[in-house]
């Protein structure tokens, strides 16, 4: 099989002949590069087209992808902020709760220490000012929520401890006032003193171990410091008697009396009524014979009668 190639100028006619192998070489080789020259066309012409919508498709991709992941930060932020507030919730219970004991004791410690109620009003907040200082700019940062809630706890429980503390000594303070003999028994005016006196009966020098207190018969006898009752009954030259032992060394003794509303064994109070008074035993009329005991010594009890607890 020939191939006859005719040119458009004046020149002789190209023959080119199938059955040689060589010319059949070329002609393959020469398709074989228009196909493939063919085919890089086509992609390229496909990669300038379809360029722009892939890449706009990758970028899309991208953007979903952080999308997601933002979405999964934003709900592990909220969770841990929700933590933060729950944790946030129960320190301010608890300082509410702090603040709600302080304002009870702050109270109590006003009772106890007899204050006027007026100088300290747990129901306002302090009182606070200064002057206004108009030469600095801008407003200053708050310090960190948490930062500011911890060092407010630590305020809370040193304030707590010395409160405490203060109130023990003030506990303590008045415990001790309690057990120690203070005031008078009974209404009334001392008609003999303590110590060497003349005897109301004979006229001899004679020791008084207490004090007389002059009052009407009947007049309710109260003890002077708190105690238990060692003694209530007849002794010699007291008459009707009532001992209070005060756990501190110290011992009190209220005598002559008309009648006793106490029994040994009992623990008194102060200002309870342990007797009444009369004229029983030793005596020339209605009063209350008063003696202080120290350590089993007897002691003047006049300054004891003339303090005030």
């Amino acid at each position: 099989m020939q191939i006859i190639l005719v040119s458009r100028a004046r020149k002789l006619p190209k023959t080119l002949d199938l059955a040689n192998r060589r010319v059949r070489w070329k002609l393959l080789s020469m398709l074989s590069l228009g196909v493939l020259g063919c085919l890089a066309l086509g992609g390229a012409l496909a990669l300038v087209i379809a360029s722009p919508r892939d890449r706009a498709l990758s970028q899309i991709h991208d953007l979903q992808q952080q999308i997601r992941q933002q979405n999964t930060e934003l709900g592990s932020v909220r969770a841990d902020a929700q933590r933060s507030l729950d944790a946030l919730a129960v320190k301010l219970g608890q300082l509410q709760a702090q603040s709600t004991r302080l304002n009870a004791l702050g109270e109590r410690l006003v009772q106890v220490g007899k204050l006027d109620s007026g100088e300290f009003d747990f129901d306002e907040p302090p009182a606070m000012g200064g002057v206004e200082d108009t030469s600095s700019t801008g407003y200053a940062m708050p310090p960190a929520l948490e930062a500011g809630i911890d060092r407010l706890t630590g305020q809370f429980n040193t304030q707590q401890a010395q409160l405490s503390a203060l109130q023990s000594l003030l506990l303590d303070a008045r415990i001790e006032s309690n057990l120690k003999p203070t005031g008078m028994p009974v209404p009334g005016y001392i008609s003999s003193y303590f110590g060497v006196r003349p005897d109301p009966f004979d006229g001899q020098s004679a020791r008084h171990t207490g004090i007389d207190i002059a009052t009407p018969f009947g007049t309710p006898v109260h003890a002077v410091a708190e105690g238990m009752v060692t003694f209530a009954g007849v002794r010699r030259g007291y008459g009707n008697v009532v001992e209070i032992d005060h756990g501190n060394g110290y011992m009190t003794r209220y005598a002559h009396n008309s009648k006793l509303d106490v029994h040994p064994g009992q623990h008194v109070q102060v200002g309870d009524v342990i007797a009444q008074a009369g004229s029983t035993g030793r005596s020339t009329g209605s009063h209350v014979h008063f003696e202080v005991w120290y350590h089993n010594r007897v002691v003047n009890p006049l300054a004891f009668a003339r303090s005030h607890r």
